[in-house]
């Protein structure tokens, strides 16, 4: 057998679902310490890790933990989908959230990770992170992994 083949014989699968609820309307959070808990509690060791935003308005999404490059994403976001006026949007009839269903389409609904050797497979520098468009109230992110 090649070295890049493994037999799995018998998948498992693990689910949990991690809650947040920001005290802003916009934020970034690291998750990776959370998903990496998942991943050592699953005790799969070759497979797969989905990390899935369940809610509209949130993203689930990787790249640098960087202070600067979270500062860029609000800017950019502000400027492709800005909050205010409210008025600018068809949707904010009943809500204000038009610009969060916007910003979540563009950072992305998950990611998925390999896991290899019971880590999960990482290139230098990649970080999960949850991204709360349309905070102040309590909203999950299912992590489902799947392998041997």
């Amino acid at each position: 057998m090649p070295n890049n083949y493994v037999k799995i014989k018998s998948m498992k699968s693990y689910r949990k679902e991690l809650w947040f609820q920001t005290p802003t309307r916009r934020q970034l959070i690291n998750i990776t310490p959370k998903v990496v808990e998942c991943v050592h509690e699953s005790g799969i060791r070759e497979g797969l890790c989905l990390i899935n935003a369940m809610h509209i308005t949130s993203s689930v999404f990787i790249n640098d933990d960087e202070s600067g490059l979270h500062h860029d994403f609000e800017m950019w976001l502000e400027k492709l989908a800005p909050e205010k006026p409210y008025s600018q949007y068809r949707h904010n009839g009943y809500e204000d959230n038009a610009d969060a269903h916007l910003k979540r389409t563009v950072m992305g609904r998950e990611t998925v990770v390999a896991i290899t050797e019971g880590e999960l497979d990482f290139g230098p520098w990649e970080q999960i992170f949850y991204g709360e468009f349309d905070g102040k109230r309590r909203k999950r992110v299912l992590i489902k992994i799947i392998g041997d």
